[in-house]
Order: C-alpha cells, then sequence, then structure tokens
C-alpha cells in the first residue's frame, strides 16, 4: 500500500502540482526536498540560515508524524544548502539537536551557489524507516574511526531493512584533515578506497551496490569529468549499479574535489532476491564506457540513474532546451521502468537537477512539466538548480526511485 502525505498548512508551490511532500510504500518513508516556505511558495525567512533549518526540519517532522512516524525514524538526511564549511556545520549540529541520542542517521551535504527561489538557503529531505519494520537491531548505526570524520549524531553507514545507507565518502581522514587538496584524481581514488572501507563494515561488497549518487567539482565539460568517472567505474564489476554523477562549482570545504554516497544491499541477507538490472534497447550512453545501468530492482525497490536528453552516440538532444529536454528525460524514466515490471504510480520520489538559479522561472519552467507526468497523488520530489551538467548544452537531469506493487 501507498501512502502520501500534505499535511494541513503545509507549505505548496506557487503553481499547481501532482506532488505531494511525502510518501509512504515498502517499508521506507521518503520525504520531498523541504524548504522554508508558506502555503502561497514565500520564502518565510530570507537568508536566515538557523530559522530555516529549524522550519525545514519541522516540515520533515510534520510528514513523518502524518505518515505515522516520528523523526527519529529518520535514517538518512540529504541536505543543499548555500554557505559555506560554519554554515554546513551549524546546519549538523541544529539537525543534531532535534535527534534522540539513540538516532544516528547518514547525512549528505551538499553546497551550491543558490537554491530554487531568492532568499532560500537549504532544502532538507529524509528517508525514514517504517515504524511497522523497526526493531530491537533495525536500523543498525554503524560508525568508524578509520572513516572520514563525522559529527557525533552522525553514522557512516546505516543498515535499514534489507539496505544500506552510506554517509558521504570523500578524501577527508578520519582526524578532519583533507588530503590531497585541490587534486581531484588523488582524491577520487581516495574516496573510492574510503567507500570500499564504508561497504565492508557493513558486509557488503561493490557488487551490491543499488544506486550511487557522485558530486565533483567541474566546468560542465565532458572533458573535465571522463578521468574520474572511469577512476570511479573501476571499483564496479558489470552490471553495474544505477549512477547520478552532478558537476558543482565548489564544496563547503576549501579544497574538497569530490565525494559520493550510496545504497547497497544489505550483505548476508537470507533470501536475498537477484538484483535485476536494465539498459532498454537503443537507450542514451556516455561518451566512455561505465558498467553503470539506467535501473535496477532489487524485491519491489527500482531505482534509477539520473535520466537525461542524449542519445546512443551521447548527443544532446535539443541543446539548451529545457522543456523538451525534459520530456525526453521522462520518456527515457517510463522506458526503463517498464523494462522493470514498474509505471510512474509506482514512483515514490523524484530528484531533479536542472541548470538554474535562484528563479521561480527557471524552477516552474521544468517542474509543471514534471508533475504532469504523474497522475495525483504524485510523488515526494526535489529541484535542484545548478550552474551546469555533466555535458555542455545539457540542461536537465531526472533521477527516480519506485517500490513497484507486489506480485
Amino acid at each position: 500500500m501507498k501512502t502520501h502525505s500534505w499535511p494541513e498548512n503545509h507549505w505548496g508551490w506557487p503553481v499547481a502540482l501532482s506532488h505531494y511532500h511525502g510518501v509512504r510504500r515498502g517499508g521506507l518513508i521518503f520525504t520531498g526536498g523541504q524548504a522554508d516556505l508558506d502555503t502561497q511558495g514565500q520564502v518565510v525567512t530570507p537568508d536566515d540560515l538557523a530559522t530555516q533549518t529549524d522550519n525545514v526540519l519541522t516540515h520533515v517532522e510534520s510528514i513523518l508524524l502524518d505518515l505515522g512516524a516520528e523523526l527519529n525514524d529518520v535514517v538518512k538526511f540529504v541536505i543543499y544548502f548555500t554557505g559555506d564549511d560554519k554554515d554546513e556545520a551549524q546546519i549538523l549540529a541544529l539537525i543534531a539537536k532535534r535527534l534522540s541520542t539513540d538516532t544516528r542517521p547518514v547525512v549528505s551535504t551538499i553546497c551550491l551557489p543558490e537554491l530554487c527561489y531568492p532568499g532560500m538557503r537549504i532544502e532538507l529531505e529524509a528517508v525514514a524507516i517504517d515504524p511497522e519494520f523497526r526493531t530491537g537491531t533495525n536500523p543498525h548505526y554503524i560508525r568508524s574511526d578509520k572513516l572520514p570524520a563525522l559529527p557525533n549524531q552522525y553514522s557512516h553507514v546505516v543498515r535499514c531493512n534489507d539496505l544500506v545507507f552510506t554517509s558521504d565518502m570523500s578524501a577527508i581522514a578520519a582526524n578532519g584533515n583533507l588530503n590531497a587538496s585541490g587534486d581531484v584524481i588523488e582524491q577520487t581514488r581516495l574516496m573510492m578506497k574510503n567507500l570500499e572501507l564504508a561497504l565492508q563494515i557493513a558486509d557488503c561488497k561493490p557488487s551490491d551496490v543499488l544506486k550511487l549518487n557522485v558530486f565533483y567539482q567541474g566546468d560542465g565539460s565532458a572533458e573535465d569529468w571522463e578521468k574520474p568517472a572511469a577512476m570511479r567505474a573501476e571499483f564496479f564489476p558489470e552490471p553495474g549499479p544505477a549512477a547520478t554523477g552532478i558537476s558543482v562549482t565548489g564544496f563547503a570545504r576549501e579544497g574538497l574535489m569530490t565525494k559520493i554516497a550510496v545504497t547497497a544491499v544489505a550483505g548476508a541477507v537470507a533470501n536475498t532476491p537477484p538484483v535485476r538490472y536494465s539498459w532498454p534497447e537503443g537507450h542514451w550512453d556516455w561518451t566512455t564506457h561505465l558498467p553503470y545501468k539506467h535501473g535496477n530492482r532489487f524485491g519491489n525497490l527500482i531505482h534509477l540513474g539520473g535520466q537525461v536528453a542524449l542519445d546512443a552516440n551521447a548527443e544532446v538532444l535539443h541543446p539548451d532546451d529545457i522543456v523538451e529536454q525534459t520530456k525526453i528525460a521522462l520518456t527515457n524514466i517510463i522506458s526503463i521502468l517498464a523494462d522493470l515490471g514498474a509505471t510512474m504510480d509506482d514512483v515514490v520520489k523524484v530528484t531533479t537537477f536542472y541548470q538554474g538559479n535562484a528563479s521561480a522561472d527557471a524552477l516552474h519552467q521544468n517542474l509543471n512539466i514534471r508533475s504532469d507526468a504523474f497522475q495525483k497523488p504524485g510523488p515526494a520530489t526535489s529541484g535542484i538548480p545548478v550552474p551546469y551538467l555533466v555535458y555542455e548544452k545539457m540542461v536537465i537531469e531526472i533521477e527516480v526511485i519506485a517500490v513497484a506493487r507486489a506480485h
């Protein structure tokens, strides 16, 4: 059963959409990116990071309560924000204050020049365990003194149900020092070494990874992306996970060049169903061979990598046209879901990275098209503006998570 949430008097967009703020299905709860907006879509406390952080966390809590859970059921936070390393630390500390000492989610933090609307400083999304699946050992929080430094309230790895979630892995050492400052190649090597260790402490292997999200400092060119991408790809056997890679102009920590977080199948799961992979015939490809597949299905859980408007030769279709590129990305999503025995009605979470800035027009230009692809009540959603994407003139990338109906 799929349950949707739009709490009473919750914030809304200034345009009518099919999306809801949270979805509960398949043992997990997914929230869309929560923002400090009012019911008319206006920023409540412009440029006030502390107040916005408290407000968006309250929005997450309201969704969870509406779906029969609470803040302490969160197993993963993803934080998009504007600012520097001090702002990042402030956000993590403010969130930690609201959690019980027994709740230690994994966390990913992505620093951006701007968010969707002027004055918006943070967008917060969460994954939580369905309370019906909680036991004394589920979820299981894991920290390691060999992995990148992390505030005490957060875990490097969380095992939840039959899944493993990691916090950001990077070239930051356990003592907090940054190794190979400014060197994306060496940092990529160290990052993947840390990811391997994080998987090992959860009894996982690279072949167990279902989904990866990587962020790297770059200028939006294929040449800038290809060498680190090839190094990351060596880590994964074929068929590999679904993948989303996003170029950013920088990170909160000066000198940091890249970070990665993954979702994997938990190791040593009894009667684990095999993972199904998808690459529909004639689907788009990258400029260099990579082991990743466009989607996969583990049980009823489906992950799709970022879908874009490329052809099989990695040529950008409808250059710089966000409307047409959005339509193509959605068509690709429908094709992969069908290949994995699902439909758009099974989608629980959509994340869209689009070339744009703090502008309602830039967001709504693709948001309305995305929304029209779903019947109401639709999935939770996050929209993230970035200065540029991997390929020049490619202006949108959309990833989804779905939970198919049990056969």
